[in-house]
């Protein structure tokens, strides 16, 4: 099976780090579990602790089914939990970009 490799990065409120670190620590197994049934088999999140800036990459089966998590009810929900803990759009969801894979060493 062969994975595509996705990266973007976010922003975490400074004074809000142990918190975001908490809750992904706690990670909902029904949130985990809708993760891989869209696809998802790495998913990690990096923090530069100096500005907020995330770090997220993902390993997913395919983009298509990807597109589809932000339609769920457990994402919308995760997606309100984390809304004061970092900077999102009016749907709640974080405020995202996208990266380009410009190298990659298998």
């Amino acid at each position: 099976m062969s994975v595509t490799r996705i990266a973007s990065v976010m922003s975490v409120y400074k004074d809000q780090y142990e918190e975001y670190k908490r809750r992904h620590d706690e990670l909902w197994p029904e949130m985990k579990a809708e993760l891989k049934a869209h696809g998802v088999h790495n998913y990690s999140i990096f923090l530069d602790e100096a500005s907020g800036r995330l770090f997220a990459y993902l390993e997913i089966e395919s983009e298509e089914k990807w597109s589809k998590m932000s339609e769920t009810a457990i994402c919308r929900k995760w997606w309100d939990y984390m809304e004061p803990l970092m900077e999102t759009n009016p749907d709640n969801s974080p405020v995202s970009t996208e990266l380009k894979n410009v190298f990659y060493l298998a």
